[in-house]
């Protein structure tokens, strides 16, 4: 349906993060850090990795494949030197076995190239968010949503992971067009979400979609969805 709750501008993004405020509650700052801190620089790495299992499974599933992966390898380079097939067993539970431990292991080649040996990502916190996402959706397998996970979660960049309820929420609202693709909602959202609501609104926009904006039958009386929403609920 067309938007008949106005256009979208910086404000009335702000508006409708003020309005999920109301109906969630704030959202803490993420525990994102710059790889110039002290955290351990592997950590975006294994963000990376789980962020590739997660794609297309439940959270339980990811959880127990992450588990299973560092707990069976010692290290990265035992991840990316394991036989394919090896591997694909280790992170069944996760689905598409083989396409995930491929993906994996094309990662890991790709940041060890690009360090010449080591296994860290620090090296995409001096780049731009752009040119970080280039980087990381260049490897086949990662996406924008994977890269947007690791760019704002680990480093703290201002790039908005779309996922299934992200998009959803966002389409309904007007705030995407309705035929734009996964690729060009993270594109829009990235445009139109001021940088310190990126990682806020994205919590929010999820926690929408999963209480009362969900796939189907949706439960639009709410003050949210009566401010914002078209869908055919509303």
């Amino acid at each position: 349906m067309s938007s008949q709750h106005g256009e979208w501008d910086e404000a009335r993004v702000r508006d409708l993060h003020a309005a999920l405020v109301d109906q969630y509650g704030p959202v803490g700052a993420s525990d994102a850090h710059g790889a110039d801190s002290e955290a351990d620089p592997a950590e975006g790495v294994r963000q990376l990795l789980t962020t590739i299992l997660s794609q297309n499974v439940a959270d339980e599933n990811t959880a127990r494949a992450s588990e299973n992966l560092f707990a069976t390898y010692a290290d990265f380079e035992a991840i990316e030197a394991a036989p394919t097939e090896e591997l694909a067993e280790t992170i069944r539970v996760a689905g598409l076995p083989e396409t995930k431990a491929t993906r994996i292991q094309r990662a890991l080649a790709a940041i060890r190239e690009e360090t010449g040996g080591a296994y860290s990502l620090a090296f995409l916190d001096a780049m731009a968010t752009d040119e970080a996402k280039a980087w990381l959706t260049d490897i086949k397998g990662v996406g924008p949503k994977t890269a947007s996970v690791v760019l704002n979660f680990h480093f703290g960049k201002p790039t908005m992971a779309v996922d299934t309820h992200v998009e959803r929420v966002s389409k309904r609202f007007g705030l995407v067009p309705e035929a734009a693709s996964n690729a060009r909602a993270h594109d829009v959202l990235d445009e139109a979400v001021p940088d310190e609501l990126i990682y806020p609104l994205h919590v929010l926009l999820i926690e929408h979609g999963r209480t009362f904006c969900s796939a189907r039958n949706p439960d639009c009386a709410n003050p949210v969805c009566e401010t914002y929403c078209d869908c055919e609920g509303c």
